[in-house]
């Protein structure tokens, strides 16, 4: 078990990790044209689309999966001119949401996602461990009974994710079809 986590203060909703999964994409674009429904006092919400390159080509990625490139090695990387774009956007993400790891970081990202697989509204979780998204996923669970809100766990001890969303301290990715 963590211990008690001091306050949700700085949100952002993450759209376009992936330039074809337009219902991220569609979403951020309303809440940064009016965000009057994901504001709430004390909380800063920031909607941003996260590879706007790639979503004018409505394509995955420009030159590497932006969704694994938040590992030290890139983050770290010199910026010189023949840098792939999605890892010097991952850099400029980091700039602004954390750095990764550090005290200063957003305190959650949402990333959200769309697949073709079957799994329907499905929240992604990468630690079992924090208290804050376990309760907050039980929450939107119940908010949303009857309907189903599967959980997938992808916790593995010795990986590091290098996601979009982790430089969040309280990482949660959302797919849906």
């Amino acid at each position: 078990m963590s211990s008690p986590c001091a306050p949700v203060r700085r949100v952002g909703l993450f759209g376009g990790t992936h330039g074809n999964e337009l219902s991220g994409v569609l979403l951020v674009r309303h809440w940064q044209q009016d965000g009057a429904e994901i504001q709430r006092p004390g909380v800063e919400v920031k909607p941003f689309l996260t590879n706007p390159r790639a979503v004018e080509r409505c394509t995955r990625y420009i030159d590497c999966d932006l969704n694994r490139v938040f590992d030290p090695e890139s983050l770290g990387r010199p910026v010189v001119e023949d840098i792939p774009y999605e890892v010097r956007r991952a850099q400029e993400i980091n700039h602004i949401f954390g750095p990764k790891g550090s005290d200063d970081a957003y305190d959650l990202i949402f990333d959200l996602h769309n697949t073709t697989s079957n799994m329907g509204g499905t929240i992604i979780l990468e630690n079992s461990r924090d208290d804050f998204t376990i309760q907050m996923v039980h929450y939107i669970q119940n908010a949303l009974a009857p309907e189903p809100c599967p959980v997938l766990l992808i916790e593995h001890p010795s990986l590091k994710y290098a996601t979009t969303r982790s430089v969040a301290k309280h990482p949660v990715g959302k797919y849906q079809i």
